[in-house]
């Protein structure tokens, strides 16, 4: 980083989340936060010394080479377009939109612009989820088959605006799509509401991905204890992440065939073999992911969600939603 300038950022929305974006941001080698805003102030203190500015036209104003967005979903679309417009780079945290319309709106914008524009999907930053998606891509598993992934709690005061289908299962949905480098091609949902809000706080989602890899996703706020973990199930044994304390084990198929001429390479079944938890390096996500973005203006976007990424995410976002409300099998365009 020594030979590169040192860019200026700026944050907008010093909330829940934005607190940690401002600590990473002010700890981030290469980068200078230099301006945030919020328009009810600063209540956790995470930019003491900045002044605290109203509102993104303010933040544009202070010369920055990019901003990271962390207000309510509802802004996104606003907030993210003046930027665009004013050809700074952009990280929104997810989902990239309320809808569809709006998230293709920003895509298109910061695409237009030349610009770097990102989404964070801190889960595929965790280090568990990291190294799965290598080895997937290293033929640990052979074929795929199968992926599970469990993301069940307690209910956040945070949240506001938004039903556990966008806050929670837009997190697996894109991390699946990541670790098998394939997007969705269908998906059925069914979901409830319990909690008395008109959002729904349980969703069960099974999915198709256009590489034929079958999907299934349970997710809620209604659980009394936390779980956040994936399961991918191929031909060779299973990698199970545990998101919550990023760890990683492999459970190897013991009759997966493996060392076999081509015309015996067919399916010969499954049984328990050996199980290995791999010790893995634990960087804190939000600081991989804010390395990530960095790099990415920088000039090496090898590792950052993009917005296309993103916005093909909100599409099976609103498929899931579809689906839940309709009781039907909702199938997704590839584009």
């Amino acid at each position: 980083m020594t030979n590169k300038k040192v860019l200026r950022a700026g944050l907008i929305g010093l909330g829940m989340m934005g607190r940690h974006h401002a600590r990473n941001l002010q700890a981030l080698e290469g980068v200078e936060l230099v301006a945030a805003a919020d328009a009810h102030g600063d209540p956790h203190g995470a930019v003491p010394g900045l002044e605290v500015l109203p509102d993104v036209e303010a933040l544009i104003a202070a010369g920055i080479d990019y901003a990271v967005v962390a207000v309510p979903t509802q802004f996104h679309r606003d907030v993210a377009i003046k930027l665009a417009e004013a050809g700074v780079h952009t990280l929104v945290e997810k989902p990239l939109a309320f809808d569809i319309g709006e998230a293709e709106e920003i895509t298109a914008a910061f695409e237009r612009a030349g610009l770097v524009g990102a989404v964070g999907y801190i889960e595929r930053y965790n280090p568990a989820l990291q190294e799965m998606r290598k080895r997937i891509a290293d033929g640990q598993l052979g074929e795929i088959y199968q992926i599970v992934t469990r993301r069940q709690g307690g209910f956040p005061a945070r949240i506001a605006d938004v039903g556990v289908v966008k806050d929670l299962a837009t997190h697996d949905l894109d991390l699946t799509a990541w670790v098998a480098q394939s997007p969705y091609a269908s998906v059925a949902a069914t979901s409830t509401r319990r909690s008395g809000r008109e959002d729904e706080d349980m969703v069960s989602v099974a999915g198709r991905l256009e590489d034929g890899t079958i999907t299934n996703h349970l997710v809620n706020w209604l659980t009394p204890f936390k779980e956040r973990v994936t399961v991918v199930t191929g031909e060779k044994g299973a990698l199970v992440g545990d998101t919550l304390n990023a760890d990683l084990t492999f459970h190897a198929n013991a009759d997966a065939a493996t060392n076999v001429w081509e015309s015996m390479a067919s399916f010969r079944g499954v049984s328990e073999g050996d199980s290995i938890t791999y010790a893995l390096q634990r960087h804190e996500p939000l600081a991989t992911e804010h390395q990530a973005f960095r790099d990415a203006i920088n000039g090496d976007a090898s590792n950052i969600v993009s917005m296309r990424e993103g916005l093909h995410t909100v599409r099976t976002v609103e498929a899931v939603l579809e689906s839940a409300r309709d009781g039907h099998v909702v199938a997704l365009d590839a584009s």
